[in-house]
């Protein structure tokens, strides 16, 4: 899988992150076939980027910019979507508190548009799996597109699933829940988790996290604790460093909890 590789020469179907010198970017798979309209200058021929390496630079006169290999980060925020979708700010943390790792198996309830789908899958490759469950088909259909760009589709096992339904899996390592009333799932995702494995969900308000976090202590969940993921950039330039005044704030709060043996 492309992605899990380490490589430089461009071929066809490799993806290819287009950074021009103004900040706007393109994230593009190669095909020699088809040309790629850009906001300066004409549209670039995609067949020109095979045999070229990551890092090489192209001159459009006016406007200069570099061929980069895309990271997990770029294909999660240049993912499709029709759904607001979780940061890599927040991804991040996830996967560090859940413990997830190369051989994994993970549900995740809530698809969306598959951007934390994107992040798991990277994470548990190339022996784990990815259970992810959502009740629309759109967005399975969209979340599948993404993955495939991103060369992990082979990783993620798609379900629709209405809710309130018994999971197919068991004794899976994590489970990642990202819809509005968490609580209504807590015994199901008890009955799917290893014990001693962790559960993260995911709401934005306060209290949805609350009522979560009632649930999941009524049913004997251990290690409860919340918390919000907040970045701030630094512009750090000789002699005015300083804080961004904008920043990637509030996105989601995060319940992390263990399940106990019972």
């Amino acid at each position: 899988m492309k992605i899990l590789e380490s490589k430089n020469v461009i071929e066809e179907g490799d993806p290819v992150l287009i950074r021009f010198d103004d900040e706007v970017t393109y994230l593009i798979e190669v095909n020699s076939s088809r040309k790629f309209g850009i906001h300066r200058g004409q549209p670039i021929e995609l067949k020109d980027l095979i045999g070229k390496s990551y890092g090489d630079s192209l001159d459009f006169g006016r406007a200069k910019a570099i061929l980069l290999e895309p990271t997990l980060e770029d294909f999660i925020m240049k993912a499709r979507r029709e759904s607001g979708i979780i940061y890599p700010k927040d991804a991040a943390m996830i996967l560090m508190k859940l413990g997830i790792r190369s051989g994994s198996r993970v549900i995740e309830i809530g698809t969306g548009s598959g951007a934390l789908t994107l992040a798991l899958a990277a994470q548990v490759a190339p022996e784990g799996k990815v259970y992810t469950y959502d009740r629309r088909e759109d967005f399975i259909e969209l979340a599948k597109g993404n993955l495939k760009k991103a060369k992990l589709l082979s990783y993620v096992e798609f379900n629709q699933r209405a809710g309130h339904e018994p999971f197919h899996e068991t004794e899976v390592d994590a489970i990642v829940s990202d819809v509005p009333e968490p609580w209504n799932e807590v015994e199901l995702i008890k009955a799917s988790l290893k014990n001693g494995r962790r559960i993260a969900a995911l709401n934005p308000t306060y209290n949805q996290i609350e009522k979560m976090a009632e649930a999941l202590e009524k049913s004997g969940f251990a290690m409860i604790e919340a918390m919000e993921v907040l970045v701030r950039g630094i512009l750090a330039r000789p002699g005015k460093t300083r804080p961004e005044q904008r920043m990637v704030s509030h996105t989601e709060f995060l319940l992390f909890a263990v399940k106990p043996a019972f």
